[in-house]
Formats: C-alpha cells, structure tokens, sequence
C-alpha cells in the first residue's frame, strides 16, 4: 500500500496579494477551514482590517507587509509569517497587477514592471517559502493565473506574458517536486469581477470590452465572484494526500436564456 505523509491539523497559510479580490476571498476561507493565515500585501492598512475580520469571527490571522517586487521585503514576510505562526504548510500567490495597453505601444519598463510582479514576484515567494516545505516533504503551492494563458486577450500584454509564464513556470516545478510531497497547483479563473480595471478611464475599459467582443471573448455578462476562485483554492488544499488537483479552471455560469415558447 502506498504511503503518504498526513496533512497535519494545523497548517499555516500565507496569502500574498490579500488585500483586496481573490487574495482576501482565499485568506477568509481558509481562515474559515481552519488554518491561520498571514495576509501579505502593499497596502497593510487593509491586511490589518481583514486580518482583525478574522480574529474577531474566531479565526487566527496576522497582517504583514509584502511587495513581491522587492525580494529582502519576500524573505522578511516569510521569516514573519514563519515566527509567528509556524513554518508554511500551503502558499497562495494572487499578487498581481494589470493595465490595459496594445503591446507595440508599451514602455518596456513598464512591461518589465508588470513581470516583475505577475511572475518573477511569485518565484521570489517560491524560492523563499518551498525550500522549507521540501524539506518537510509536504505542503501546497497554489498560484492564481488567468484565462488569458489558455486564450489571450488583447490590450493585456504584460499580463498575458506574465500569466503564461507562471502557467510553465508550476507545469516545471510539478515536474521537479513528484515524489517530496510538495504539491503544485495552479488555478485559472476567467473574468472576475475584482479592483483590476475599476481605475482605467471610460476609454479604456469600453476599447478592452469591445476587442473581447470582437475576438468572442465575452459571451454573457457574468462575472466570477472572488469567492468563487477562493473556493476552488479551499478545494485543492483540502484534497487529501495520494490525489493532486494540477489545474482547476473557473468560468463564470452565463445567466438563464429563456425557454423556447416564452417571452
């Protein structure tokens, strides 16, 4: 029979972006299923007001400051978390950053930032938090990506690069960790309806809404919930050990159509 090390019954979570959408929806249903959870963003004011949600409803959870950009700020939120809550048993990178733009007409820095952050900001929390896991031999990574590695979206350059890469970059180290009990996943939502966009101007977001129409990107008006996503997180850190949920992909439901021979 094979054997395979149990989930022990308390597992700390870290939650990077979680001030805000998908990050905060995950760090509350995980803090729901019972794990504390270290919530990591930019804006720590927000951390700390979830952070106080938690505690307050009976859950355990501290705010830290986090910018995946700036890798001694990674190493010193790991070294955190790990103080104060125990060495990380699952990892949730929903940090992320967005701009609408037609890839010719980008600065590159600026493509380079939106890299730096999407994808180079998971790794630097990977390289800080999965060497401990291995050692351990179990935990779980969960990395948040975007329907645009399966079907790009235009106007999204840097996002849509970013988010490919991730998608290699956890198909790579699924590879690289079978068989030290460290699990690698990578969730896929579709549109969401999250703060990315809510500061483009009118323009901008009726020029992005018109190209995913003209591409069939937009078949109905629905949009995921954040807590959608989270619960698809909640589901893969929750599967029990001798099973392992690669890729979950969310689409929004379209609403009803009217049934043939009613108005």
């Amino acid at each position: 029979m094979p054997r395979f090390e149990p989930h022990p019954q308390r597992r700390t979570a870290v939650v990077a972006g979680a001030s805000s959408g998908i990050g905060a929806a995950t760090a509350i249903a995980l803090a729901t299923a019972g794990h504390p959870v270290a919530l990591g963003a930019r804006r720590t004011a927000r951390c700390e007001e979830l952070a106080a949600t938690i505690r307050a409803g009976g859950g355990e959870a501290i705010a830290l400051p986090l910018d995946v950009s700036d890798g001694e700020v990674v190493k010193h939120f790991a070294a955190a978390a790990t103080d104060e809550l125990g060495p990380a048993e699952i990892l949730i990178n929903c940090a992320a950053d967005l701009e609408a733009e037609l890839i010719h007409e980008a600065d590159s820095e600026e493509f380079l930032r939106h890299v730096q952050v999407n994808l180079v900001g998971a790794h630097r929390l990977i390289s800080a938090i999965v060497p401990g896991m291995v050692s351990r031999r179990r935990g779980d990574v969960v990395l948040i990506s975007s329907d645009v590695a399966r079907t790009p979206r235009p106007r999204m350059g840097g996002y849509v690069a970013s988010k490919h890469g991730i998608e290699g970059m956890a198909q790579a180290m699924q590879m690289e960790l079978e068989g030290t009990g460290v699990r690698v996943s990578v969730v896929r939502p579709g549109p969401t309806m999250t703060g990315m966009g809510t500061t483009w101007e009118p323009e901008t977001l009726q020029a992005v809404l018109d190209d995913w129409a003209k591409w069939g990107l937009a078949r109905h008006s629905n949009f995921l919930r954040p807590s959608d996503v989270a619960a698809a997180v909640t589901a893969i850190v929750s599967t029990p050990r001798g099973s392992h949920l690669t890729l979950i992909e969310i689409q929004p439901e379209a609403p009803l159509t009217a049934r043939k021979g009613t108005t």
